[in-house]
């Protein structure tokens, strides 16, 4: 298939745009707020983590979120970090899908010890207010 420049300009625009969001959710999931973390997701997102609820809506991932918060193993002050690499992006028109590494830190203020890690697997759609995460698949391993 050959892009025009415009095409290939606008692939390269949205595909950053993407890797932007997987990074601030991890950052957000970090030291950001709730409500940031939240807007990075579409209204009806679904996430999934194996032992765990699968959450349905932004409403109920921010909850998500805000548990874990307060059982304080993750969030501002838990000296924990999530750090995600190896993103592979595959654009479809206003769809997208990621795939990408992450691994997941504790004891960062002192001997940082990794706790656990696995890959994502993500969807994206193209909004009005731009790309958000629809879907995303935490496996462990």
């Amino acid at each position: 298939m050959i892009f025009s420049l415009e095409d290939r300009v606008r692939r390269v625009a949205d595909e950053l745009a993407i890797r932007n969001v997987i990074a601030l959710l991890a950052r957000y999931a970090d030291e950001g707020t709730l409500e940031d973390y939240g807007a990075l997701f579409a209204l009806d997102a679904c996430w999934e983590l194996p032992g765990a609820r699968i959450r349905k809506g932004r409403a109920d991932i921010v909850a998500g979120g805000a548990e874990r918060r307060a059982a304080g193993v993750a969030g501002p002050d838990t000296h924990t970090r999530h750090l995600v690499s190896t993103v592979s992006v595959a654009l479809d028109g206003d769809r997208a899908q990621a795939e990408s590494y992450w691994q997941f830190y504790a004891t960062t203020d002192s001997v940082p010890c990794l706790q656990s890690m696995g890959y994502y697997r993500d969807l994206f759609r193209l909004t009005a207010k731009g790309w958000r995460l629809h879907y995303r698949q935490v496996t462990l391993g």
